[in-house]
């Protein structure tokens, strides 16, 4: 196993960086929390335009045929800097996952459009909250020529106010194998309504209500719903802990940079003792976080068995990131509480994450399972 970054993974980063330090403050978190997108519409035209979207997508649909480490490196400089885009959702939460499992006629009308910046995101509505690959809260029943309608609701569902289609996932009748549809915006029977969250990401809940589904938007097979649910959850769980370990690097660079500079009793409080083991343990966890990310990530590109490298990551991420934040507002003090600081929205952001895909009690138990316990 390389984890080293070749040249272009590198210039890919960097390129990354450069864009979205320059628009921090027009198209960060603070910038577009009360936007009705949830995110810039801009700065997606300008990540378009310069091939994210189409980064790893297959190259006979409009894509760059790229691995999925080189999303994760587009998903840990968003994190680094608190930009939220629906870039995550749409590429490693549906549109990986319908390049591998959709039709031919699916791919064709939807890999390319996502390349030229239209969006898509995955609604998971597992019962009691559990993110298995069996069971929804979301029916579908067969209707007239082999189309279906789809009633149920689902919660926290990304991006989903602006999304042109939707990975969904749902139960055939009674059946509790899952079935994967990919339902258009403008379905009748759909409503999307934004929910208030601690996180910087636009969540919404989803309803469907008698809503009308061709039976050629099924991706994969009736009730062949769970192995594209695995794919997406893997993919999102891995870009996830992408996004959190830029978001601990961005949070460690800002508590550095305030201990360097911020003076009490005539010294830096960088030169105490207690701050610099603050800091020390910040950098071990983001070391550690980053290395396990990207052993997933790398496994992952290469179509290798990832389910224990994939939930270790995620639970080890999650854990750290929350610790790294709390001894940034150790470090900052009360400034770091306020409103005008940038330390809370990396703070909200390490919660909302942390939770996504599964908690770190989730993915400890599905490593312990893994390991045949």
């Amino acid at each position: 196993m390389n984890l080293t970054s070749t040249e272009d993974q590198r210039h890919i980063q960097a390129a990354a960086a450069e864009l979205l330090a320059a628009r921090r403050m027009t198209a960060g978190a603070r910038a577009v929390r009360e936007e009705p997108e949830g995110h810039s519409p801009e700065l997606w035209k300008e990540m378009t335009a310069l091939g994210w979207p189409a980064l790893v997508l297959p190259e006979e649909h409009g894509g760059l045929g790229a691995g999925f480490t080189d999303l994760c490196l587009l998903c840990e400089e968003l994190g680094r800097h608190q930009i939220p885009s629906p870039l995550l959702a749409t590429v490693a939460c549906a549109a990986l996952p319908l390049a591998r499992h959709g039709s031919a006629q699916l791919c064709a009308q939807w890999l390319g459009a996502v390349a030229e910046g239209r969006t898509l995101t995955y609604v998971r509505a597992a019962p009691h909250g559990h993110w298995g690959t069996a069971g929804s809260t979301l029916t579908a029943t067969p209707s007239g020529r082999g189309g279906f309608r789809l009633d149920g609701t689902a919660l926290f569902v990304p991006y989903a106010g602006t999304a042109d289609a939707m990975l969904v996932m749902a139960q055939v009748g009674d059946r509790t194998e899952l079935t994967a549809l990919l339902v258009e915006a403008g379905t009748p029977g759909l409503h999307r309504h934004r929910l208030d969250v601690v996180g910087n990401t636009p969540e919404y809940r989803v309803a469907f209500t008698d809503a009308p589904v061709p039976a050629s938007r099924v991706v994969g097979t009736v009730g062949g719903g769970g192995a594209v649910a695995a794919t997406a959850a893997a993919l999102g769980t891995a870009a996830t802990c992408a996004e959190m370990v830029g978001g601990a690097q961005g949070v460690l660079d800002m508590t550095v940079a305030y201990a360097t500079t911020r003076e009490q009793f005539g010294r830096p409080i960088g030169s105490f003792q207690a701050v610099q083991q603050h800091c020390a343990d910040m950098a071990v966890d983001v070391l550690g976080a980053r290395v396990s990310t990207y052993e997933a990530a790398w496994r992952l590109t290469r179509d290798l068995p990832a389910e224990l490298a994939v939930s270790g990551a995620k639970a080890w991420v999650s854990e750290r990131y929350e610790r790294v934040c709390a001894l940034a507002h150790q470090v900052h003090g009360a400034i770091g509480f306020t409103a005008e600081h940038d330390l809370p929205f990396f703070t909200r952001h390490a919660t909302a994450a942390a939770l996504s895909f599964g908690d770190a009690d989730h993915h400890t138990g599905r490593v312990a399972e893994a390991l045949g316990l």
